[in-house]
């Protein structure tokens, strides 16, 4: 995928546009990595690039129910847990599971068809908003496409501190660019 999104002929392709470019950046954190690498915490925190595009694929799985109106429950373990990949997983089971999500999240906007569609705003949450009502399909669109970018930051952080890589670097080498004077592809020498 190009390091930019191309020409858009309407609001809906644009956000899907968007929100793909954003995962792939997101992803794209992980390039070359061994799986001790993926889940390394090098930062303040206790993020791994592994644990980061895991909690994006559950945060699109979960925004993707709320607009089918499936039922949810908040479960504080699966949360945490959605942040670091498990001993068994792998970052291809990650990836299965965000190709899955987008997949279902790209054929559900497009079956419905309608960036206005209203969804009920669950207020048993303390981070939803108890003045409103509703989102609708274009408000949960920008928020995927917000906290994806968000978390890709971080990823982009993360993976830096793991081994020195950054993004367009990163981007060079899974793609395949050339180098020039102004930008070398990755590779693990580097």
């Amino acid at each position: 995928m190009p390091g930019q999104v191309g020409p858009v002929n309407n609001e809906q392709e644009g956000l899907l546009a968007y929100l793909a470019q954003m995962r792939y950046v997101v992803r794209l954190t992980a390039y070359g990595l061994t799986d001790e690498q993926l889940r390394a915490t090098p930062s303040a925190s206790e993020l791994s690039v592994g644990g980061i595009i895991k909690h994006c694929a559950s945060t699109e799985e979960n925004w993707l129910a709320t607009i089918r109106r499936e039922p949810q429950s908040v479960d504080f373990q699966q949360y945490v847990a959605n942040f670091k990949l498990a001993d068994d997983e792998t970052i291809e089971d990650v990836f299965a599971r965000y190709d899955r999500a987008a997949e279902q999240t790209e054929k559900t906007i497009t079956e419905l068809g309608d960036l206005d569609f209203r969804i009920e705003i669950d207020h048993s949450v303390p981070w939803n908003r108890k003045d409103l009502t509703h989102w609708n399909v274009r408000w949960i669109l920008l928020h995927l496409i917000q906290e994806t970018a968000r978390h890709a930051g971080h990823a982009d952080i993360i993976r830096e501190s793991v081994d020195g890589a950054t993004a367009y670097p990163l981007m060079a080498a899974a793609e395949g660019w050339p180098a020039t004077p102004w930008l070398k592809p990755w590779t693990k020498e580097s």
